[in-house]
């Protein structure tokens, strides 16, 4: 759900975006204010399993290289301080040699090197088609696109040119080697959740 600069009679700023319902989950998007629903157990199970997956091997250097900085649900700031695209994925790490300590802020203004967004009914669109172009702009060099129900995994690989190829796509429970983090083996079926009644539905994914 977005609030479109025209309904707001400006476009969206910090204020509008520190004011929404700490039930709900917020992103200021080329002006626009999107208000989303909190991530339903599903979402919140596979985004959790895949922190957990890439944090000890690279984040923490346990069982694998270390050298990165995890973080879930980052608040990033790109862009002049009045007219701010403000985007909170669900999984980020920056690379040790271009952020090696973290900032004193709540945000990052200094853009991510891997980004993930785990994909729900009311998050989907945003993600494809408003996010992916400011993620290309700021020079995010991966992008993973996780679709707990699916059970996929859509790889995307920034180009020297600035475009997003398509590098990979992975589904179900196999195990591979993805970049950034391909030094280590993942386990997809780790990642997907099991719901009580059987397997969650589109809307039980958020």
């Amino acid at each position: 759900m977005g609030l479109p600069a025209e309904k707001l009679g400006r476009r969206a700023t910090y204020a509008d975006y520190a004011a929404v319902p700490e039930h709900k989950s917020a992103e200021i998007i080329n002006g626009v204010l999107h208000v989303f629903p909190k991530p339903a157990p599903a979402h919140s199970k596979t985004a959790s399993r895949l922190g957990s997956e890439v944090n000890g091997p690279f984040d923490i250097g346990r069982g694998g290289p270390g050298g990165w900085h995890i973080l879930d649900e980052p608040e990033l700031h790109f862009g002049p301080k009045d007219d701010r695209d403000i985007l909170a994925p669900d999984i980020a790490g920056w690379r040790i040699e271009r952020m090696p300590v973290l900032p004193r802020t709540a945000y990052f203004t200094l853009a991510p090197d891997w980004v993930c967004e785990v994909l729900s009914p009311s998050t989907e669109k945003v993600d494809r088609i408003d996010k992916m172009p400011i993620y290309a702009r700021e020079r995010v060099k991966h992008v993973w696109l996780v679709h707990p129900i699916r059970q996929t995994i859509e790889v995307f690989t920034l180009n020297a040119d600035g475009f997003w190829v398509m590098t990979g796509m992975h589904a179900g429970n196999v195990h591979v080697r993805i970049p950034p983090f391909d030094a280590i083996e993942l386990d997809l079926g780790l990642l997907w959740p099991v719901i009580e009644g059987g397997p969650p539905t589109e809307d039980e994914a958020g």
